[in-house]
């Protein structure tokens, strides 16, 4: 069973990918944070900041420092991604096409890119998905629709690659406390949010020798909304 060794984490420069990394870390996690902004040195063993991950030669590139600076991958969490709020009537086919590219795309290319580094000892995948993939609520479609195919991807995934021993698992929030979130919507109680730590603490556990049993699972995380 995988014990903890060396995960990559796409969108570490993000409020969840900043807090899922310092979990991470103190599970024992050697991480390589990803991200297109700055990711600090000091928040990572690994910083790959300005890499595009929706661009494949740029995620090649970063998968190639991973393999030279840590050897490869027992792990990989893929939480790059985006939201926005429209309606299909009043809103813009654009806003499917962005939020497809941002959160499937993402999730697909750094798959591919560094699923080699982890194939031979097996090891893990976790997706962030969402739970409005499940129930879309208006003004959700785009983004639901979009979580629809990190949900479906997962399946996919966990099927291709269960005898390969490599696990793939999603994890669907319902609101993540964030600042920006928190600026959205002001009169909110937040204290009925998942939060970050919360949140990263699941995946955590979703790549340890405790879930080895699980694989193309979707596992709603909604705190009390």
């Amino acid at each position: 069973m995988m014990m903890a060794g060396v995960v990559a984490v796409t969108g570490a420069a993000g409020a969840l990918g900043r807090a899922a990394v310092q979990v991470l870390r103190a599970a024992g996690w050697t991480v390589a944070g990803i991200d297109l902004g700055a990711v600090t040195a000091d928040s990572v063993d690994l910083a790959l900041g300005g890499v595009d991950l929706s661009d494949e030669q740029a995620v090649a590139g970063a998968a190639d420092k991973i393999g030279e600076a840590l050897g490869g991958l027992d792990a990989l969490v893929n939480i790059a991604g985006g939201f926005s709020w429209e309606t299909v009537e009043d809103g813009s086919v654009t806003t499917w096409d962005r939020l497809y590219g941002m959160n499937v795309r993402t999730a697909l290319i750094a798959t591919r890119a560094l699923l080699p580094l982890l194939r031979d000892g097996g090891g893990a995948i976790v997706n962030i998905g969402a739970a409005a993939s499940v129930k879309a609520a208006a003004g959700m479609g785009a983004y639901a629709a979009s979580k629809a195919g990190v949900a479906r991807l997962t399946e996919a995934l966990a099927e291709e690659l269960k005898d390969a021993g490599v696990r793939v698992n999603a994890v669907l929030p319902s609101i993540i406390d964030t600042p920006a979130n928190r600026a959205d919507m002001p009169d909110a109680d937040a204290s009925r949010w998942v939060s970050p730590e919360a949140l990263g603490g699941v995946i955590a556990f979703l790549l340890s020798p405790a879930a080895a049993p699980i694989t193309g699972a979707l596992i709603p995380v909604t705190g009390r909304v």
